[in-house]
C-alpha cells in the first residue's frame, strides 16, 4: 500500500509539474502578447465637427442647420413625429387584438433597428391619441410610407397624423 501511495504522489507531481510548464508558456508559443506588451493606442480620427456632421446628414437629404445660443452650438436637424391616432375600426376582438399589438411592436421593434426611429411611445390617457413615433429619416414622404406599413395602421385600429418636427441631434429625454 505505501508503495502505491508513493507511486500516487509522483504520478500527480509530474502531472503538475507538466500542468505549470503548459501554462508558463511563451508569446512565441500561444502566439498572444501579455499585458505589459499591449501598446495603448489613441483613435485614428478626430470627431468631425457640427458643421461637417451637418454636411454629412444634408448629403443623406436631411434637413439640418447650426444653431448657436449663448456661445454654444447645437446641431439641429428635422425628423418627423407621427401622432398614433385611434382608428375608425377599434371593433376587433381581443384575440386579432392582441395579435395586432404584438405585430405593431414588431413594426416599431424594426424600424428602430433599422435607424428610422428614434423614439415611440404611448400616452398614458385613454384620448384620441394613444401614441407617438420619431422617424429619423429624409423626407416626410418616407416616415409617412415607414409608419402606414404598421399593422395597426394597416387594419385601421390606429391612424397617423405626421409632422415635421425640430429637435438637437443627439438631444436625450432625462
Amino acid at each position: 500500500m505505501a508503495k502505491f501511495n508513493k507511486m500516487k504522489n509522483a504520478v500527480f507531481l509530474i502531472g503538475v509539474i507538466v500542468l505549470m510548464a503548459s501554462c508558463n508558456q511563451s508569446r512565441d508559443t500561444r502566439g498572444i502578447p501579455g499585458p505589459d506588451e499591449v501598446e495603448v493606442r489613441q483613435p485614428d480620427t478626430v470627431p468631425p465637427t457640427l458643421e461637417q456632421r451637418a454636411e454629412d446628414l444634408e448629403e443623406q437629404g436631411f434637413q439640418t442647420f447650426v444653431y448657436e445660443e449663448q456661445g454654444e452650438k447645437h446641431l439641429m436637424q428635422q425628423y418627423y413625429i407621427v401622432f398614433l391616432k385611434a382608428g375608425e375600426n377599434r371593433s376587433q376582438d381581443s384575440a386579432t387584438a392582441a395579435r395586432l399589438q404584438q405585430q405593431h411592436m414588431a413594426h416599431l421593434n424594426r424600424m428602430a433597428t433599422d435607424g428610422y426611429l428614434s423614439l415611440a411611445g404611448p400616452f398614458a390617457d385613454d384620448g384620441d391619441i394613444r401614441g407617438i413615433a420619431v422617424y429619423h429619416t429624409p423626407t416626410q414622404e418616407m416616415a409617412d410610407s415607414l409608419a402606414r406599413l404598421d399593422p395597426m395602421v394597416q387594419a385601421g385600429r390606429l391612424e397617423v397624423e405626421i409632422h415635421p418636427w425640430w429637435a438637437a441631434k443627439g438631444s436625450k429625454l432625462e
